[in-house]
C-alpha cells in the first residue's frame, strides 16, 4: 500500500494545492479528496512522482466533507468523466456528506444539460454523473481493492476521518478537525495516520507534538498553513508530490 501526497496546503495556501491523496493498493488507486484544478493536480504530482495519473485512473473518490478546499474539483471530474471517459465515476462519503453534495454544492452547476441543436434542456441529477456509494460509521464499506471505515470529526461542518485498508496495510487520515483525543486513539490503530494540523478549527501542532513518542511514529502531518516549519522535529511533515509506503 502506498500514497502520493497531491496536495499538502490549508484552504488559504498560496504555496501548495490543498490537501489530497491518492491511494495505491496492488496498483489499483483511490482518490481522496478532489482539489481543484484536479487534473492539473494530478498531472503534477505524476511529474514529481513518477506515477501516471489521471482522472481516469481511479476505482472511486472519496470526500470528506463540503468545503471548497476538500470538493471543488468534483465538478471538473465529473464532467471530464462523462464527456471525455464516457463513464460514471464512483463517489464515496457518508449519507449527511451526500445528503447534501448536489443541493449543497453542485446542483448550480450541473442541474441540466442542453442540446445545442435546438437548445432545449434536461433536468440532471447526482446519480446522472457519478455512481454513489455511501459510507457506514458502523462497518467497514468495500470500494473496489479497499475496505472503508470512516468516524465523525469535529469540525465547523459534517466531516468524517476515514481508515483505509487494502494490501493487508492500513492507512488513516483524519481530515479536517479539532483536537480529539478519542479520534486520534482511532486513527492510530492504522500502521500509518495522516493528521491535519492548523490555527481555529483545527488541531493545534502543540497537541499533536505532545502525543507518546510511538503515536508520533506512525503519524505524519498534513492540511498545514503556509511557513509551517516546527523545529522540534516531533511529527514529520509529508511533501507535496512525493510517495509514500504504508
Amino acid at each position: 500500500m502506498s500514497f502520493v501526497a497531491l496536495g499538502v496546503g490549508d484552504a488559504f495556501s498560496a504555496i501548495h494545492y490543498s490537501s489530497g491523496l491518492a491511494v495505491e493498493a496492488d496498483g489499483r488507486w483511490l482518490l481522496v479528496d478532489c482539489p481543484h484544478p484536479i487534473r492539473k493536480v494530478l498531472r503534477e504530482a505524476s511529474g514529481q512522482s513518477g506515477v501516471a495519473l489521471d482522472v481516469g485512473s481511479f476505482e472511486a473518490v472519496v470526500i470528506t466533507h463540503l468545503h471548497a478546499d476538500h470538493c471543488a474539483g468534483l465538478e471538473d471530474l465529473a464532467y471530464f468523466s462523462r464527456f471525455s471517459l464516457g463513464r460514471r465515476p464512483r463517489l464515496v462519503a457518508h449519507p449527511a456528506v451526500l445528503s447534501r453534495v448536489w443541493e449543497g454544492r453542485l446542483a448550480a452547476g450541473m442541474e441540466s444539460l442542453s442540446d445545442p441543436v435546438g437548445w432545449t434542456s434536461r433536468p440532471m441529477r447526482l446519480e446522472d454523473y457519478f455512481e454513489v456509494t455511501p459510507l457506514d460509521d458502523g462497518r467497514r464499506v468495500e470500494v473496489g481493492a479497499f475496505a472503508i471505515a470512516c468516524r465523525p470529526t469535529r469540525h465547523h461542518v459534517f466531516t468524517t476521518a476515514l481508515r483505509i485498508r487494502a494490501g493487508g496495510r492500513e492507512l488513516g487520515i483524519s481530515s479536517d478537525t479539532d483536537h480529539d483525543p478519542a479520534l486520534v486513539e482511532w486513527l492510530s490503530r492504522a500502521d500509518l495516520f495522516l493528521h491535519e494540523t492548523g490555527a481555529g478549527i483545527h488541531t493545534p501542532y502543540a497537541a499533536l507534538a505532545a502525543l507518546p513518542a510511538e503515536v508520533r511514529a506512525r503519524m505524519r502531518l498534513i492540511h498545514y498553513p503556509d511557513g509551517f516549519e516546527p523545529s522540534d522535529g516531533a511529527v514529520e511533515l509529508i511533501e507535496e508530490g512525493r510517495r509514500y509506503a504504508v
